[in-house]
């Protein structure tokens, strides 16, 4: 390997881990800031602060934003499906749930798009490693959810909803792939801004929160879910797809959850099970053999 594409891939792995820790540390600011701030609030600053960030990127770039009806009812579509749903279930979900469970749960997202995709997508078919694959993390998930149920209604329902935000990051990649595409950075920004307008008048229909009692921490953790995992880390995932591709990507797959488990359990000093470790290496294991039958076919 030359010394430039040796510091080309550098780049790319580098770029790769920021992903990861923007995106697996997610997590647990998400469950700092819901100590004190109320999800339609988190939801409603993360989606506008990433909005600004990446606006101003896009125009810095020289890039410029559609106007037609047809852009901004797509970017609505995925505001709402890739964005404010998610966002709100996960908040919600993590008042009761820890935040290295959810993580593992959200890992969930990519054996959801799988499946999705062997109806919704031309050659995506389902084999029997995807489906075994599936199957394992299927099973992992109910591992993990097993203590959940026994925390009462709450729980369970929270369980459920961090779920059903797994499936909403699938169905968005899906959807991603079958309307019209724009610029990825325009389109990012695009779907952010849409966000920001479609949360607006629910957050002020739900503005009955108490400010005095906002704790500097939650602040800090809403202002940085904006500016790092929602609009840097959308920007850097733009540049590894450019730079690397997407089955390049897919590498993180396997290390976000991992990296949100142990930051609950190291920096939130969340409890840690054994059911959950081994929860964690099943769904992994589950993502991995989905992929054995691709990387055998691209094997010269």
């Amino acid at each position: 390997m030359s010394n430039k594409n040796l510091h080309a891939t550098l780049i790319n792995w580098f770029l790769l881990i920021c992903l990861i820790l923007f995106w697996g540390t997610s997590f647990m600011f998400t469950a700092i800031a819901v100590e004190t701030v109320d999800p339609v609030s988190i939801v409603f600053f993360r989606v506008l602060i990433g909005a600004l960030v990446l606006t101003f990127v896009v125009y810095a770039r020289g890039l410029r934003l559609p106007f037609t009806r047809i852009s901004w009812l797509i970017f609505i579509l995925f505001g709402v499906i890739g964005n404010l749903l998610p966002f709100f279930l996960i908040a919600w979900g993590q008042q009761s749930i820890d935040s290295g469970i959810a993580g593992m749960i959200m890992a969930i997202m990519p054996l959801i798009t799988m499946l999705l995709a062997h109806y919704f997508v031309a050659g995506e078919n389902l084999n029997r490693y995807k489906l075994t694959g599936f199957l394992l993390g299927i099973s992992g998930i109910s591992i993990l959810l097993g203590p959940v149920f026994e925390g009462g209604p709450k729980a369970l329902i929270s369980g459920i909803a961090i779920f059903i935000a797994a499936c909403c990051y699938a169905a968005n990649s899906i959807l991603v792939r079958r309307l019209p595409r724009f610029n990825p950075m325009v389109a990012g920004a695009g779907v952010l801004i849409a966000a920001s307008f479609t949360m607006l008048p629910i957050w002020f229909s739900e503005q009955n929160m108490d400010v005095s009692n906002i704790s500097l921490n939650s602040l800090a953790s809403v202002i940085w879910l904006g500016i790092g995992p929602t609009g840097i880390a959308t920007i850097i995932l733009f540049v590894v797809i450019e730079r690397a591709g997407p089955t390049f990507l897919s590498t993180i797959n396997y290390l976000i959850p991992v990296v949100a488990f142990f930051c609950g359990v190291l920096i939130l000093s969340e409890p840690v099970s054994s059911s959950s470790i081994v929860a964690l290496i099943i769904i992994l294991c589950g993502i991995a053999l989905t992929r054995y039958r691709s990387a055998q076919i691209a094997r010269p």
